[in-house]
C-alpha cells in the first residue's frame, strides 16, 4: 500500500544514517581561528623593549650612581657579567689580570654610569693572636701556603681572615691563635708584584713602570685590545 506523500508534514527519512540532501548542511564547518592582530613588527608595539647592558671598562674617581657587590672571587675576574644594585645588566671588561678590590669605581664605556664596587660579605675563617710572636708566626704560615690573607693588626697582635679552609685553621689553632668563622667582606693583601697592586692599599702607583712594562711586552705597537662581546661576561 502506497502512502502518498503529505507536503505539510516533516519529509521521514527511512535511513537515518544516509542523510538526506541537504540534511545538516553548515552545521559541521570547521572552525578558524581569527589572525593574531599585527603588533608593528618582531616583538610587537606593547612588548618592553630590550635595554643593552652597561660595559665597565675602565676606574674612574667620579661620584657613583650605581653599585654592585662582590666576593673576592668575583673581583679576581677581569670578564665577568653582573647585576647591579638598580637592577640593570652591566659586563665587567677590564684587561686580563687585572683585579678588582672594593670601593673601586667603574666608568661605563658610554659615560653614563660610575658603578660603586662593594666586597660582598662571605664566609671566612678569622685567627687572632694575643702577641705580635704569634701574629708574624701565623702570618708566615700562611703566606707560606700561598694563601690570600687579609691582616688586620693590633698593638698586641692582630687578625687574620682567610677563605674557609678547615685544615688551614686546625694549622694556626695548633701554633696558639684563637680561630672563629665570621661572614665579613674579604679584602686580602695584594701580592707585592701582582697586577694593579700599586691602586690598593694606599701604596703609589707607578705610571712609568707599567708604560715601560708595557713597551717591553708590546714591541713596535701598543697593547692589543678587542672590543667586549656580550657571551665573554660569565656570569
Amino acid at each position: 500500500m502506497t502512502i502518498p506523500a503529505n507536503p505539510s508534514s516533516p519529509l521521514l527519512n527511512p535511513s537515518p544514517a544516509l542523510p538526506l540532501s541537504g540534511e545538516g548542511a553548515g552545521t559541521h564547518r570547521p572552525e578558524v581561528a581569527p589572525p593574531p592582530p599585527d603588533k608593528g613588527g618582531p616583538g610587537g608595539v606593547n612588548s618592553p623593549q630590550q635595554t643593552p647592558p652597561l660595559i665597565l671598562t675602565q676606574r674612574t674617581p667620579l661620584p657613583p650612581t650605581d653599585s654592585v657587590a662582590l666576593a673576592y672571587d668575583e673581583r679576581k675576574r677581569s670578564r665577568l657579567k653582573v647585576t647591579l644594585a638598580s637592577g640593570k645588566e652591566a659586563g665587567i671588561f677590564l684587561e686580563r689580570g687585572d683585579h678588582l678590590h672594593g670601593n673601586d669605581r667603574l666608568l661605563a664605556e658610554d659615560g653614563s654610569t660610575v658603578v660603586a664596587l662593594l666586597a660582598a660579605p662571605e664566609k671566612l675563617i678569622e685567627a687572632t693572636a694575643d702577641t705580635p710572636l704569634l701574629f708574624a708566626r701565623a702570618a708566615y704560615h700562611l703566606g707560606n701556603r700561598h694563601v690570600p690573607v687579609q691582616i688586620l693588626p693590633t698593638a698586641n697582635g692582630g687578625t687574620l681572615r682567610f677563605q674557609t679552609d678547615h685544615v688551614l685553621a686546625e694549622m694556626v689553632k695548633g701554633i696558639g691563635c684563637t680561630v672563629a668563622e665570621v661572614e665579613a667582606p674579604f679584602q686580602p693583601e695584594s701580592g707585592a708584584y701582582g697586577a694593579n697592586s700599586g691602586s690598593h692599599g694606599g701604596h703609589h702607583h707607578d705610571h712609568d713602570h707599567d708604560e715601560e712594562h708595557a713597551r717591553l711586552h708590546n714591541p713596535g705597537h701598543g697593547p692589543h685590545r678587542s672590543m667586549p662581546r656580550i657571551h665573554e661576561f660569565k656570569p
